[in-house]
């Protein structure tokens, strides 16, 4: 008898849309296309006063973007289920006080010195141990973004220790 109670019984596991990544994708997906639907309702900036492209283009396209990435994550842990563990990894926390200090250094330094710092951080803590790709990455990181942001969005960044040397 206690040999029946210790044995799983067969087809116990969950169906796939009680599973943890059905669950965690629908989420992201729910919210991602309410805030989508939202950015419809932004209102049209007249040609003369837009600088670049409207202010409901970039919202839309990186909404779209999450939708699909989540969409390709969850197709993935289909074919290679989840590994559960008991405990968060020590790099989460490390990231979450990585995104911290970037508030703290972006508010009050410089947004592109954060953004550095972010990048080194996080490229060192989630196991990159050479140094000239660390470098690489905090350095070409920043003007990536700086290029897409200034030159193609046509947005300008407040102003800090390296931004006041490029608008000056």
């Amino acid at each position: 008898m206690s040999n029946v109670r210790n044995k799983k019984r067969a087809g116990s596991s969950l169906p796939f849309f009680f599973k943890d990544s059905t669950i965690v994708s629908f989420i992201i997906i729910l919210i991602s296309s309410i805030l989508l639907y939202i950015t419809f309702t932004f209102d049209i900036v007249p040609p003369i006063l837009n600088r670049g492209i409207q202010p409901a283009t970039f919202p839309k396209a990186l909404l779209l973007l999450i939708i699909s990435l989540t969409l390709i994550i969850f197709f993935l842990s289909i074919k290679k289920p989840w590994k559960e563990e008991k405990k968060l990894p020590t790099e989460f926390y490390i990231t979450l006080g990585c995104f911290l200090l970037f508030l703290f250094v972006s508010k009050f330094l410089d947004f592109f010195l954060g953004i550095s710092l972010l990048s080194a951080i996080v490229s060192y803590f989630w196991g990159e141990r050479r140094l000239i790709f660390i470098l690489f990455v905090s350095i070409l990181f920043p003007i990536i973004v700086f290029i897409f942001f200034e030159t193609i969005l046509g947005l300008r960044f407040p102003s800090g220790i390296i931004t006041d040397l490029y608008y000056s």
